[in-house]
C-alpha cells in the first residue's frame, strides 16, 4: 500500500535522519523523496511503501506524530488514492 507523507516545520539539523529512521523501524520504504527550504521552513514529501500486513496507516500516522512532535515539525500521513483524489482538478 501507497501513503504521502508531508513534513513541515521550522528547519533544523536532523529532520530527514529522523523521520527516515521511523520508517526504517516500521519497515516502511522510501520510494520517492522531495525536500527543500522555503526560508526558514523545512518542508518535505515522500511516496512510500507500507507493508499493509504489517502496519496499518493510522498506527504510523501515531508514531510519525510522536516524531515530528520531538523534532519540532509537523507529520502528516495519507493513503496515495485519498491524496491523489484530493487533489485532482
Amino acid at each position: 500500500m501507497k501513503a504521502v507523507i508531508t513534513v513541515l516545520g521550522k528547519d533544523r539539523v536532523g529532520i530527514i535522519a529522523g523521520v527516515s529512521a521511523a520508517l526504517a523501524e516500521h519497515h516502511v520504504n522510501i520510494l520517492d523523496i522531495s525536500q527543500t527550504i522555503l526560508q526558514d521552513y523545512f518542508t518535505m514529501i515522500m511516496l512510500v511503501d507500507i507493508d499493509s500486513e504489517r502496519l496499518a496507516i493510522p498506527e504510523l500516522a501515531q508514531q510519525l506524530d510522536v516524531v515530528g512532535e520531538r523534532l519540532g515539525v509537523q507529520v502528516r500521513v495519507q493513503h496515495e488514492e485519498i491524496f491523489t483524489a484530493m487533489h485532482r482538478i
